[in-house]
């Protein structure tokens, strides 16, 4: 558990069209459109159960929950204050009957998440690596951006062990880490699918969506990509349609992917 007592000051935001209310600290670590990607991403179902590692302030367990009737999300996040407010965006939310929010690093293997595993995993890790940049001026947003004692492959075992065998593992990441992703993924998952995300028309993908099935044999595909927004910087109608309607993304259209 890790003590962040730098949140002074928070604000009530909305996603989802005004759907899902945020409390979020009013510098440094904000909620931005990964978390809410990650949310329309997972093929979750109604009455299945969904692990966020790395939760926040619980906008994609969330996200999920207003989208999907009956979904049941647990979030865990090092940060005890992001936890504490995941909670409270969860009772906001009048969700608190099936989202809850833990406070625990993802290596500790006495988390209850790894007793029971879900049928599905969802996982918006710190993109870079130790040493790869100079930490924020804020812990919080440091400690959210940049890889601890937990890197790339500690967060792929731990999504592994929170997940049933066949369920699904969706990561979303930095576009320049898909190789290490893929290898890592690769050797747990079948049917990976991966969702490149471009911040416009033409442009290279900046983000990337990487989705499979726990220990299953499946052909990997690569979808089209999703371009984000327009050139005069509006959302580009499919976000908008994330963004608005929860409308999940089409992950599995892609043969031998997941459905």
């Amino acid at each position: 558990m890790t003590d962040t007592p730098h949140i002074r000051q928070t604000t009530r935001d909305t996603v989802l069209g005004g759907r899902v209310v945020l409390h979020q600290p009013a510098f440094g670590y904000r909620a931005a459109l990964d978390p809410i990607l990650l949310a329309a991403a997972c093929p979750v179902a109604p009455g299945e159960s969904v692990v966020d590692l790395g939760c926040g302030v619980g906008t994609a367990a969330l996200c999920v929950a207003r989208r999907v009737p009956g979904a049941r999300c647990t979030g865990v996040d090092v940060q005890a204050e992001l936890a504490a407010l995941a909670n409270r965006n969860a009772q906001e939310n009048a969700l608190a009957d099936r989202v809850h929010f833990l406070i625990g690093d993802i290596l500790d293997r006495t988390l209850p998440i790894y007793a029971a595993p879900a049928d599905h995993v969802i996982a918006n890790p710190p993109y870079l690596k130790r040493g790869a940049a100079t930490p924020s001026g804020n812990p919080v947003k440091a400690l959210a951006n940049i890889e601890g004692d937990a890197d790339l492959a500690a967060w792929v075992t731990a999504a592994a062990k929170a997940v049933r065998p066949g369920g699904t593992i969706t990561f979303i990441h930095r576009a320049d880490r898909l190789p290490e992703l893929l290898a890592l993924l690769g050797t747990r998952c079948g049917g990976l699918v991966i969702l490149p995300l471009h911040p416009k028309a033409g442009s290279a993908a900046h983000r990337v969506i990487v989705a499979g099935r726990r220990d299953q044999r499946l052909p990997a595909a690569l979808l089209p990509g999703l371009v984000l927004h327009e050139d005069d910087g509006d959302f580009s109608p499919v976000l908008q349609r994330v963004l608005r309607d929860a409308v999940a993304l089409p992950m599995g259209e892609a043969a031998g992917g997941v459905p």
